[in-house]
């Protein structure tokens, strides 16, 4: 049975395990505010550039971009896992290597029988997480989300495109947490290369007639390497919101955890104390008495 120090020392301990997880807490909700208005801002003039190529992507007979163009056999599969750096996030990384890992053994492998998967992990935990599988990594990035700078999407995206253009990969995927809401955070699997036509935004754009001035083509040669490093870049600010309200909510339960743990160990100290008086008090009404029938 515990004694009473030790139930003290445990309540301290759990004290101070509280204090650190609150303050983690606070520091990961100023985190998302400023993430959640780069999200924000991001996204309107994405999702627009991304209607325009849906619906120059629909124009089939038109389209002769490399980027559009779908591969008779797909035998290099490239997929870009965009994790964290750290840990004490809740479920974000394990969801994350979860679905991954789902998609690699068994949905290529229906859809891609013949396909080899390469991987490029961004973040230290994607890195170690796949470290430990067969997959060949094409690159690393760890502390991606120390400093998040769109220098990262210029290093990574010619990996991606002169892969994809010079015929290295067939297919590139891009794999990331989706920030919906400060609760709620969804694994994005995304088909990055080759750009396919999304009926549901190229219908947003129908009806839209563009002019092209210089020619079609420089117009493309000089819209579609932005696109996909806005696509890049929105999965890792995404994966950086996402990532700071995961860390929040798993604090913000560690704490709430803490604090009812504290209560049960100061109920238990309380008994035990009491416990302990009581049996002193018995000892001492004992020997009383027994001074009396001496």
């Amino acid at each position: 049975m515990a004694t009473l120090r030790d139930i003290r020392q445990r309540i301290v301990s759990v004290k101070s395990t509280s204090k650190i997880t609150s303050a983690m807490k606070m520091v990961a909700a100023a985190k998302l505010r400023r993430a959640q208005d780069a999200i924000v801002a991001a996204r309107p003039y994405t999702d627009k550039l991304t209607g325009i190529l849906q619906n120059l992507a629909s124009a089939e007979s038109e389209m002769s971009h490399p980027f559009f163009q779908t591969r008779d056999t797909v035998q290099n599969i490239l997929i870009v896992v965009v994790g964290s750096d750290r840990g004490l996030c809740g479920g974000f990384n394990s969801n994350l290597f979860k679905a991954a890992a789902y998609y690699i053994d068994k949905k290529i492998p229906q859809d891609y029988p013949k396909a080899n998967v390469h991987v490029l992990p961004v973040g230290r935990r994607a890195i170690t997480f796949f470290s430990r599988r067969s997959n060949p990594i094409v690159a690393k990035f760890p502390d991606v989300f120390l400093k998040l700078d769109f220098k990262t999407v210029s290093d990574l995206s010619p990996i991606v495109t002169e892969g994809f253009t010079f015929g290295t990969f067939d297919r590139v995927v891009l794999m990331f947490n989706e920030f919906k809401s400060t609760i709620k955070q969804d694994v994005r699997i995304m088909p990055l290369l080759p750009i396919e036509s999304d009926s549901a935004s190229a219908k947003k754009e129908s009806g839209m007639e563009y002019i092209y001035e210089p020619s079609r083509i420089d117009i493309l040669d000089s819209i579609l390497p932005r696109y996909l490093n806005l696509q890049l870049w929105r999965a890792l600010l995404d994966s950086n919101a996402a990532e700071q309200a995961a860390r929040m909510l798993a604090m913000d339960n560690a704490t709430t955890n803490a604090r009812d743990l504290i209560g049960a160990l100061q109920l238990d100290y309380n008994k035990a104390r009491q416990a302990s008086i009581t049996k002193e008090m018995l000892e001492i009404v004992g020997g009383a008495e027994a001074l009396k029938s001496a």
